[in-house]
């Protein structure tokens, strides 16, 4: 059995997927890509998520950790174009992965 993929991000994002070949969700808002992702968890279709940050983060805290849990379909946050100085560096979002996964904040060297 083969488990399929979708991309839930902007419109202006999704074009891009689309070119590589995956299937999108296109969302305008937070609220609605939080939504589009809940609603394609539940298709058992459906293996792999990739869901743009901005849209992850508007999920609960409590919807974020019951979609971790679940074998299928992963859930994948990732970072969405930005244009212009991003705040954030890659070693922070990797700490960040690591908390979330370890439960305790480490340090990088």
């Amino acid at each position: 059995m083969g488990y399929g993929v979708r991309v839930v991000c902007r419109p202006e994002v999704a074009a891009g997927f689309a070119l590589a070949g995956l299937s999108t969700v296109e969302a305008g808002t937070p609220e609605d890509g939080a939504g589009r992702t809940l609603a394609l968890v539940s298709q058992p279709e459906i293996g792999v998520i990739l869901v743009e940050d901005r849209f992850y983060e508007a999920l609960t805290d409590d919807v974020q950790k019951e979609v971790g849990r679940r074998i299928l379909p992963m859930v994948v946050p990732f970072s969405g174009p930005v244009w212009g100085e991003k705040a954030e560096s890659a070693e922070s979002h990797i700490v960040e992965i690591l908390r979330q996964a370890i439960g305790y904040r480490v340090r990088l060297r």
